[in-house]
């Protein structure tokens, strides 16, 4: 009779358990399901999510552009024509919200100082979107720091003038890979990794 009784409740736990987990899960689901969709974007909105973006990001007119169409995609368009994210990206620029060039130097500063070559420069700058003109002068500080980029380099991968010992053919052809990766010559790579430790190379002219 007793083992009846205490089967009874076992099974009511049990029941009672599964029911709990059972709304949890529901009211977990449903409180997705609420969410509301954002509102279709029009002029006035596509403006504002722009000052957002530029506010709280250093930014490209190409970056710009494509955050607003990932945007339009996502919550839809209500305006009357189509929107003009060419002319939306100009407006920022002339009014100095965005800059390409000062963005692209500063990307090749970066770069430069964390030990990467030119090659690596000009593939950031790709990748933003910077035109050939705002490049310029990014390139040409990536192409005067080349050295100390790869010194640099070569300091945070303990290699060449900074490994503990010299290097088997093998280290030393894995090393001149990986320098290359990083957007350096080869040139400049081999005399890195060729040298012995605690000799820098002399600096190139």
């Amino acid at each position: 009779m007793l083992s009846a009784l205490f089967r009874s409740l076992e099974l009511a736990d049990q029941g009672r358990s599964k029911s709990g987990s059972t709304m949890a899960q529901t009211w977990r689901m449903t409180g997705r399901t609420r969410k509301k969709p954002r509102p279709p974007l029009d002029d006035e909105k596509l403006e504002q999510l722009a000052l957002f973006y530029v506010g709280r990001y250093a930014t490209t007119r190409a970056k710009l552009r494509s955050y607003l169409s990932r945007k339009i995609r996502e919550r839809g368009w209500e305006g009357g024509s189509e929107a003009d994210l060419e002319g939306l990206a100009e407006k920022f620029s002339e009014l100095g919200y965005i800059d390409d060039a000062a963005f692209a130097e500063a990307r090749a500063r970066s770069l430069a100082r964390r030990g990467y070559g030119a090659r690596r420069v000009d593939q950031a700058l790709f990748a933003a979107g910077i035109a050939d003109v705002d490049g310029a002068d990014a390139r040409q500080i990536a192409a005067d720091n080349s050295w100390d980029a790869a010194l640099a380099f070569a300091r945070k991968r303990r290699f060449g003038p900074f490994a503990a010992e010299i290097a088997d053919p093998d280290r030393k052809r894995k090393f001149i890979a990986a320098m290359m990766r990083a957007g350096h010559s080869f040139e400049i790579a081999r005399k890195f990794v060729d040298a012995d430790p605690g000799a820098i190379p002399e600096r190139e002219e």
